[in-house]
């Protein structure tokens, strides 16, 4: 199975890198919408909860709002997104919680474009429902705080996203306890945006 998904995404990324011209590529522009089908997954890090993995995937729909901004290395352009969670294992060595989720607040920066590589910096923010506590005797209910680094690899009809994602997933006191689940991911992506003309 790992080996399949490696093969996958080699596969997926040089196809992207072998697509079109560059400047005929779609890329994050001001007007313009990116859609994507995602999946991640990782393990838990100090700071909260040990030895909890979690593997999640989801749709993401976005908004470029603005043009470049900033100077230098920080120039970019504002995207709004929202996320919905269909699929969100939480592995515990209690059990396994089967959640969905939803991320209304999604910030991300598109930093200028390098030919086909747009990298990005992402904030996210929404709610996580399971079928189980997490962290097991804590909550069914919880909240999920994001920071995301990655670039996304245009190509000619979609682009490949490869990302390393932090998520801290707590109650925010809802219940008695809240020791949190903090991870470290790597979400992989596929997408494109969208200009209306």
């Amino acid at each position: 199975m790992m080996r399949t998904s490696l093969l996958l995404t080699t596969l997926l990324i040089a196809n992207a890198l072998s697509l079109a011209q560059t400047q005929d590529v779609p890329a994050p522009e001001k007007g313009s919408s990116e859609v994507q089908l995602w999946t991640g997954g990782g393990h838990s890090v100090p700071g909260g909860t040990q030895n909890t993995s979690a593997f999640n995937a989801g749709l993401r729909y976005g908004w470029v709002l603005t043009g470049p901004h900033l100077p230098s290395f920080l120039r970019g352009r504002f995207e709004y997104a929202v996320d919905a969670v269909p699929v969100f294992l939480v592995f515990q060595p209690a059990n396994t919680a089967y959640g969905v989720g939803f991320d209304p607040l999604g910030l991300k920066w598109n930093f200028q474009r390098h030919g086909r590589f747009s990298p990005f910096l992402d904030l996210t923010g929404g709610v996580l429902f399971t079928d189980h506590d997490v962290p097991t005797n804590a909550n069914n209910v919880n909240f999920m705080d994001q920071a995301a680094l990655g670039t996304h690899i245009l190509g000619a009809k979609f682009n490949v996203s490869v990302e390393l994602r932090y998520m801290h997933i707590s109650s925010a006191g809802l219940g008695n306890l809240n020791p949190g689940v903090n991870t470290v991911q790597v979400r992989l992506g596929i997408g494109r945006f969208f200009t209306k003309h």
